[in-house]
């Protein structure tokens, strides 16, 4: 059975333990077209209140960087193929190079010509030539796309999104919450999260006090007889792979972008500072911890 991937991380949730505090509140709702949800805890009135704002920002980010409303900045982005950027985008794109280069070139926003090819049954000569982060330019005045291009930030956003609300809630002085929006990051307590694999099911548990988990699973959600992780020269290597990090944005890039890549460029990554734990399951469902 091929489990969809924000089901399976829904259902992967379902193990955590309690956290180590009293009367945890506990909201769910909708973003980035997935189920994403906050738990925390403190008094009724000021939890309400925190989470209430913590939604308005999320809706926020998505009026940013959704594809699929017709005015975020994204998409006008991909439109007119430049854009002076918020302050949020400009941030967003210096984290997306960055795990750009530390994938050596995997993980890579252009992507999407390529996807819309395939999603629409289209050849892909023209949209492969395309995809190519070293084609983009982008500083506080202007972020400028080759000619052509566009992007996806489907393998960051979300985990760039869950730094937000997570460095929020931190600041309002809540220490024990549990993000999640497609990605998890804790700033306290003591949470156990699944990890789960589309064919093979859950296949390991890991115990999250701070910090964050990626998961990235190409056929997960399928796209014809192909994942939805692309890149124009590498097949994927993988069929999960999950990132432990202090960044959920750097951790939901790099689980992205390391599916496509062999075990050596994994070792590789694993040194990287603030990268605490990457495990890999196979297309056989082995499964390597490094």
């Amino acid at each position: 059975m091929i489990l969809n991937r924000r089901r399976f991380l829904t259902i992967a949730a379902a193990f955590a333990a309690t956290p180590a505090v009293a009367k945890p509140h506990h909201w769910q709702g909708r973003a980035f077209g997935a189920d994403v949800a906050i738990t925390l805890s403190g008094p009724s009135d000021v939890t309400k209140r925190t989470l209430h704002t913590a939604q308005n920002l999320i809706a926020q980010m998505e009026r940013r960087f959704s594809l699929f409303q017709t005015d975020s900045e994204l998409v006008r982005l991909n439109t007119g193929g430049s854009i002076v950027p918020s302050a949020a985008l400009l941030h967003l794109m210096q984290l997306a190079d960055a795990a750009h280069q530390i994938t050596q070139g995997l993980f890579d926003p252009t992507v999407q010509p390529l996807w819309r090819a395939l999603a629409e049954g289209r050849r892909t000569d023209h949209s492969l030539a395309l995809v190519d982060w070293t084609q983009v330019s982008f500083a506080k005045e202007l972020v400028q796309l080759g000619q052509g291009q566009a992007l996806t930030f489907n393998g960051i956003a979300q985990g760039y999104a869950t730094d937000v609300i997570s460095d929020f809630l931190a600041e309002q002085g809540f220490n024990a919450a549990l993000v999640n929006i497609g990605e998890f990051r804790a700033s306290a307590g003591d949470w156990r999260l699944g990890i789960a694999d589309p064919f093979h099911g859950l296949l390991a548990t890991r115990r999250l006090s701070k910090g964050a988990v990626a998961t990235s699973s190409p056929m997960a959600t399928p796209l014809g007889s192909k994942g939805h992780i692309l890149h124009p020269r590498q097949h994927p290597h993988w069929s999960t792979v999950s990132v432990e990090a202090d960044s959920a944005a750097m951790a939901d890039a790099l689980s992205t972008g390391l599916v496509l890549a062999d075990l050596e460029l994994v070792r590789q990554v694993r040194h990287t500072p603030g990268i605490h734990r990457i495990t890999l399951i196979s297309e056989a469902g082995d499964l390597t911890t490094l």
